[in-house]
């Protein structure tokens, strides 16, 4: 690998191998294209085939996790032998390859990534329709904001009605198009989307990293190793991931956008505008501590000032792309007048606390981020591996300030780049080998080896590289297996969970969504104070205050609303009916149209209760919960009160 400002120490008789692939900027973004709709529609369809099947439940059985490895051994077979005779057509006294083969290779490895996906987690998880950890606390908030978007196109907010969202809206929108395509609710929507998206993002991989290495081969180690890392590390929150996975290749892009390519300038532009739709903690650190960093390091050590002027103008074009998502939420946070309350990066948890090490890691990706490491440090006068390395760096940065906002009362949340900085070392060590095939024989030993016995080492280095893959792609399931075993035993939006077993209380849900209904309520135009997040995940409808302060909406004023609901249930002990009914009406926001508490009609105790988040950072667990209790009495009239299960409905009549 080359970049156009600086030249790699190899000879370049000994790189033709690495420029006989190489794709042409059309041919680029045509495979590129392909790519992702191949990927997308193969996902898709192995998702519905999935759905068609009655497989055991991958908590309950080992059959399932049986399939998977299958899956994903085949998938790694095929690929290794196929790249086995591709590379094998590249030497000079090779025979021509055939167009079958050509084609056959092409659309097999640029699949591959979405065969791996379908195989490690799609198929563990096709007995249930959660995706990974279930309902589980940030899955939650997720699954709410994929079920708002699956209702309603809009800018609209997760949970506060007549709200710009804050959270990027890119990734949750494309969901709830597709939920709509599918026919489904936005929270059965989320495994499909998640899956699809991986996916999509593995497949057009390949064909970049084939742009920019020129070779096909690389390429699509490249791109399964990336998809294996983040399906171990990152898979829980898709959105973030497909970001994470393109990291490396815009710190490579950036050694040739800041040298002059138009292309790669557009690519990152691109990259950049469409990261911060969907996940601004990787846009900021990517922005500022990887694509700033290499062109000021750039103009430095060139001494031209041209690659800062550049970056102004990739920076220009990404805030016009974000703008899409951003600006209706800007435009009213410059509008409110009440302070915003943000609170979204007051947590620390024990990852937070160390910087990563992967190549320090005893394991197979482990030795590959240290061949990487090594890689950085020996070939530092490649101005693409310079780019590279200068990201890992960036990266690392942004990791050690972290720790240190601790001293201001916050954090940057740096735990959560661990999976950035191994994509970049793997990445790297993939390079390594790569080159150390292309160059490493012949520079040591140029009279010892023969053509036919470079051709073996050839093969049995694919074929290593090729059981490694197989042995750290296969423990993809058991990696996520408590996240797995969380998406079986939760219980999902039509009250059932996927190992069969007896649903909990969220059961009760399809009955309350019911009573609302018959009481003339439409989802879309009603507000409910509760703190059942699951029923708000699973039904459409307005929240009055959110799940916690953390991923509330500055605008909405949480811990405000917070203190107005301790008010009601105070005051309800010394209100008529008629007054409390009012004290709901006098609110500055809509008042709620429903309550839902955990109580007894008939035995109401201490009174109908519901649970208020508070948020306690720096401590860790940095939320903590305090019941209050409102007066039964106030609900007598102006209220149809129901007993489901658990719960007490409260809903007011019209």
């Amino acid at each position: 690998m080359t970049s156009t400002a600086y030249q790699s120490p190899i000879r370049a008789d000994l790189t033709t191998e690495y420029k006989v692939d190489r794709l042409p900027r059309t041919q680029a973004l045509l495979g590129i294209g392909a790519a992702a709709l191949g990927g997308g529609f193969i996902t898709v369809l192995g998702w519905l085939v999935f759905r068609s099947v009655d497989l055991p439940a991958f908590s309950t059985s080992l059959v399932t996790r049986a399939l998977a490895t299958l899956g994903i051994v085949l998938t790694m077979l095929v690929v290794g032998v196929l790249a086995i005779f591709w590379l094998r057509d590249s030497y000079p006294d090779a025979k021509p390859r055939p167009k079958w083969r050509t084609w056959l290779t092409y659309a097999f490895t640029y699949m591959s990534p979405a065969l791996l996906v379908l195989a490690s987690v799609g198929i563990p998880l096709s007995a249930t329709r959660l995706w990974l950890d279930g309902i589980q606390v940030d899955q939650t908030f997720r699954t709410q904001f994929l079920t708002r978007t699956t209702e309603s196109a809009s800018y609209a907010d997760m949970n506060y009605e007549g709200m710009p969202t804050f959270y990027p809206l890119g990734w949750f929108w494309l969901g709830g198009r597709m939920a709509n395509l599918l026919g489904v609710p936005g929270w059965e929507g989320y495994q499909p989307w998640a899956l699809v998206s991986i996916a999509v993002a593995g497949c057009i991989l390949v064909p970049l990293w084939q742009h920019l290495t020129g070779s096909l081969p690389v390429a699509t180690a490249i791109a399964l190793t990336t998809t294996a890392v983040t399906l171990t590390l990152a898979a829980e929150e898709p959105y973030s991931a497909v970001i994470a996975m393109g990291v490396p290749a815009i710190a490579v892009l950036c050694a040739h956008a800041f040298t002059g390519s138009r292309f790669a300038m557009l690519g990152i532009t691109l990259y950049l505008g469409i990261s911060a739709t969907f996940y601004t903690l990787f846009t900021g650190a990517v922005s500022l501590l990887v694509v700033s960093l290499i062109a000021i390091v750039m103009a430095l050590f060139d001494r031209d000032w041209r690659p800062v002027l550049r970056l102004v103008i990739v920076g220009v074009g990404s805030l016009a792309i974000a703008a899409i998502a951003w600006a209706p939420y800007l435009i009213e946070a410059i509008r409110h007048h009440a302070p915003l309350q943000s609170v979204a990066q007051h947590f620390l948890p024990k990852e937070g606390t160390q910087l990563p090490v992967p190549f320090l890691s005893v394991s197979v990706i482990g030795l590959l981020c240290l061949i990487g490491l090594i890689y950085l440090v020996l070939r530092w006068q490649d101005g693409e591996v310079r780019a590279l390395g200068f990201s890992v760096f960036g990266i690392y940065i942004w990791i050690v300030t972290s720790m240190a906002m601790t001293l201001a009362g916050t954090t940057l949340l740096g735990f959560r780049l661990e999976v950035i900085v191994v994509l970049q070392l793997a990445t790297a060590g993939i390079l390594a080998l790569a080159e150390l095939r292309l160059v490493g024989i012949e520079k040591l030993y140029p009279d010892r080896f023969s053509n036919r016995l470079n051709k073996q080492i050839t093969v049995v280095l694919v074929m290593v590289l090729s059981l490694g893959g197989i042995y750290y792609a296969q423990q993809i399931p058991a990696a996520n297996e408590e996240a797995i075993d969380h998406a079986y035993m939760d219980t999902d939006g039509y009250g059932e969970r996927g190992d069969r077993y007896t649903s909990d209380s969220s059961r009760d849900y399809l009955d309350i969504r019911a009573a609302i209904d018959a009481a003339g309520y439409e989802p879309t135009e009603t507000t409910v104070l509760t703190d059942e997040h699951l029923f708000m995940a699973y039904n459409p409808y307005w929240g009055f205050n959110a799940f916690t302060s953390h991923y509330a909406n500055p605008l909405g004023e949480f811990t405000t609303r917070n203190e107005q609901i301790r008010t009601w249930a105070a005051d309800s002990w010394e209100q008529t009916p008629e007054e409390f009914s009012e004290a709901l009406d006098s609110t500055q926001w809509n008042g709620p149209d429903v309550l839902l508490f955990r109580g007894d009609v008939e035995d109401p105790g201490d009174g109908f209760k519901l649970h208020l988040a508070e948020d306690i950072y720096p401590n860790h667990p940095n939320v903590r919960y305090t019941a209050v209790f409102f007066n039964p009495e106030v609900f007598e009239e102006g209220f149809t009160l129901e007993q489901v299960g658990p719960f007490v409905l409260a809903i007011r009549d019209k």
